[in-house]
């Protein structure tokens, strides 16, 4: 290893710096909230009434997506694989702990303190998420050291952003269309926007999938298909609207999977199936139901949003990712744009439309409930109403439909803007000298960060003349 790349100072320093200052944050700042807080449990308290069995089985699920979904899925490259699922262990352990910090000050703070339960590790690791698509964009061209320092930087800037958006514009986004998908994605592409390689613009030699790598992508797939129903759910509010919310991502889902086998074969000059779109474009539905997954848009919708996400992811991988290397130097790796920018971009679109046909024919007097922004404000009569027949509504802000789509306009460019001049400006410290960015020669190689073991010299030779190997720049999150 060339000592620029070295983790032996490097990586310890961060760590330890980084701990030192997580565990005074924590003795300062953190206790416990209600459900996990002794004192506050008496002989008439119910254990089964504990917050825990409601958000314990959610928190699983997007442990499965963060750390074998997202980290199979990562693993593609031929010489990378462990770099692309260790890198994600890393980055979503640490990613983790920061955001239950940053989170917690902006949403969980009271009296001094964050009160620490499971919806934080819930809320956690939506960011972490957030953190791992942006990692997309760059895997295989960065140090373990730059993708913690990049989460280090995008954790705040998205707390602030979630916070901001959530707290002064006040929208719908259940399934994190616009806050996570988005914001990720924009962040994401500034960041490598900045960290352009005009070496590896006609590509790389170690670029290549492999047979085993390549089933090991999949496996991180089909990890994220099963779990994303509870990543899209999670937030939502209990009862029917979360049932929705699970109903909608599982059709969406189906739909732009069957789609992406279909455009994969008619598309392929000789009509075969390609692992990329199973890997990436099968996913698709997913986000594309996002921004309306708790509400009332019928499951043919959801259908035909899956089908639209699909179709747009597909062609993005086919056209755009080619189009913004060469012409944008937006070196995407793993195409997040398509999975992630495009079909959030489409789900917020569709958020807006069902946000303008939403009426209480329709909805009922729930309508209030998951449009909380249009309820009336205090002091309405027709609040007291409606209190009645729905109960625990609180007061509102009293928009019309009109007035709430265009506070979604306004999140959708806000986000945009903020995580993209965010990512420009996290890409500029990532070129640092001193946080080991690999060489244009060295990208792509797990030797240069790993002890590997012997078997691995049987491949040096397809390193050095990858002759016969499709290469493969357009997998992943």
């Amino acid at each position: 290893m060339n000592a620029s790349t070295s983790l032996r100072v490097r990586l310890p320093a961060f760590v330890f710096v980084m701990e030192g200052v997580m565990i005074a944050l924590y003795a300062v700042f953190v206790t416990y909230d209600d459900n996990a807080n002794a004192k506050m449990q008496t002989n008439e308290t119910n254990p089964m009434d504990n917050s825990l069995y409601r958000d314990y089985p959610f928190f699983a699920d997007v442990q499965m997506m963060i750390f074998i979904g997202f980290g199979c899925l990562l693993a593609f490259f031929r010489f990378y694989g462990f770099s692309g699922m260790v890198f994600n262990f890393l980055t979503a352990t640490f990613s983790i702990q920061w955001a239950i910090l940053m989170q917690g000050y902006f949403q969980f703070y009271h009296n001094g303190k964050i009160h620490l339960g499971v919806v934080n590790l819930v809320n956690a690791e939506f960011a972490c998420a957030v953190v791992l698509i942006s990692f997309g964009a760059v895997i295989g061209k960065t140090s373990p050291i730059q993708l913690l320092v990049m989460s280090l930087l995008e954790i705040p800037i998205f707390s602030v952003t979630e916070w901001a958006v959530l707290k002064y514009i006040k929208i719908n986004d259940a399934g994190g269309s616009i806050l996570i998908h988005l914001f990720a994605c924009y962040f994401g592409l500034g960041v490598t926007f900045v960290l352009y390689r005009p070496g590896l613009k006609e590509g790389h030699a170690r670029e290549t999938t492999s047979y085993n790598s390549d089933i090991l992508s999949v496996m991180g797939t089909l990890f994220l298909w099963v779990f994303w129903p509870s990543f899209n759910s999670a937030l939502t509010l209990k009862g029917d609207d979360q049932h929705r919310a699970v109903l909608h991502t599982f059709i969406g889902l189906s739909s732009s999977t069957i789609t992406a086998f279909a455009l994969s074969a008619l598309f392929n000059k000789r009509g075969k199936l390609t692992m990329a779109d199973i890997q990436n474009v099968t996913l698709a539905g997913g986000v594309t139901v996002g921004a309306t997954v708790d509400m009332m848009i019928s499951p043919v919708a959801a259908y035909a949003l899956g089908i639209m996400g699909c179709t747009a992811c597909f062609f993005g991988y086919r056209y755009l990712t080619p189009f913004l290397a060469r012409r944008l130097r937006i070196q995407d790796q793993c195409g997040i744009h398509n999975l992630h920018g495009l079909t959030g971009l489409i789900s917020s679109t569709a958020g807006i439309c069902a946000i303008l046909l939403a009426t209480e024919d329709t909805y009922g007097p729930s309508m209030y409930q998951i449009f909380a922004h249009r309820a009336p404000p205090e002091g309405d009569p027709r609040l007291a109403e409606l209190q009645m027949l729905v109960p625990g509504l609180k007061p509102g802000l009293g928009r019309s439909a009109q007035e709430q789509a265009l506070w979604q306009v306004a999140a959708i460019f806000s986000t945009i803007a903020a995580s993209a001049v965010g990512g420009v400006l996290t890409g500029l410290v990532l070129r640092l000298s001193f946080l080991a960015s690999p060489s244009d020669e060295d990208c792509f190689d797990d030797e240069l960060f790993f002890d590997m073991p012997s078997d691995f010299d049987s491949v040096e030779l397809l390193k050095t003349n990858p002759s016969g190997e499709e290469k493969n720049m357009n997998t992943k999150v």
